[in-house]
């Protein structure tokens, strides 16, 4: 009798800690399937974000590519799908060799182009997405003879900054609607980029005509908004 009471006592202790580990195992499946959902959900809002901004990147590029069709090739301009930026290629016609000012043919096509490049940014169906309009000017690495890299870098960056700081002054002086102004003071940036972003040639070589350029980028929001999604 005494044998037969201490099995049922050793049964009744066991019997709970199974039911307290069939309870620990439901918890942690509870967790894992929480936790795929999680995973899904925000893969599913990620794409949803992705496909929103690819589809608005196209139709933006669509609508720059019908503006200025039949411009591109007298200004030598051409428009980048992939980063959304409309790339001026002759330096001849852009700045004199290691001077920030403008020249006057640059004037005329700016006058020309910002006011359209602007009017289609601020529409209702792009505005709110955009995150940054960036005037890039780019140089190639060559200062002078005796210059050392280092040097012609920095030399470099300060006329590429000085460039684009003439360039952003020269198009918002020329614009007379006070809240255009204003939206463009908020979103329009100049930035000087010196030669770390070369043109490079087929045979591996920078091409440093074809680097000597300037460049309106159009930065979407959806990196912010997927990294937001990430965040919550």
């Amino acid at each position: 009798m005494e044998n037969f009471s201490n099995k049922q006592e050793g049964e009744s202790q066991w019997l709970p800690i199974s039911d307290l580990m069939s309870v620990l195992m439901m918890v942690f499946l509870l967790i894992a399937v929480s936790y795929m959902l999680k995973v899904y959900l925000e893969k599913e809002k990620i794409e949803e974000v992705a496909i929103t901004y690819n589809k608005l990147q196209n139709e933006l590029y669509e609508d720059l590519s019908t503006e200025f069709d039949e411009d591109l090739k007298k200004w030598n301009a051409e428009i980048d799908k992939t980063n959304l930026s409309v790339r001026f290629k002759s330096p001849e016609i852009l700045f004199d060799m290691g001077i920030a000012n403008l020249k006057p043919d640059f004037k005329i096509i700016l006058a020309d182009f910002f006011p359209r490049f602007i009017a289609i940014l601020h529409q209702d169906e792009y505005r709110n997405d955009i995150d940054e309009i960036r005037i890039e000017g780019h140089t190639s690495s060559y200062w002078r003879a005796e210059t050392t890299e280092d040097r012609a870098y920095i030399y470099n960056m300060e006329l590429s900054q000085d460039r684009t700081r003439n360039v952003l002054d020269f198009v918002l002086s020329n614009e007379k609607d006070s809240e255009l102004s204003k939206w463009i003071r908020l979103n329009v940036t100049a930035n000087g980029l010196s030669s770390s972003k070369l043109i490079i040639d087929k045979d591996g070589n920078q091409n440093r005509r074809l680097s000597r350029r300037v460049e309106f980028r159009v930065k979407t929001n959806a990196e912010k908004r997927i990294a937001k999604i990430l965040g919550e």
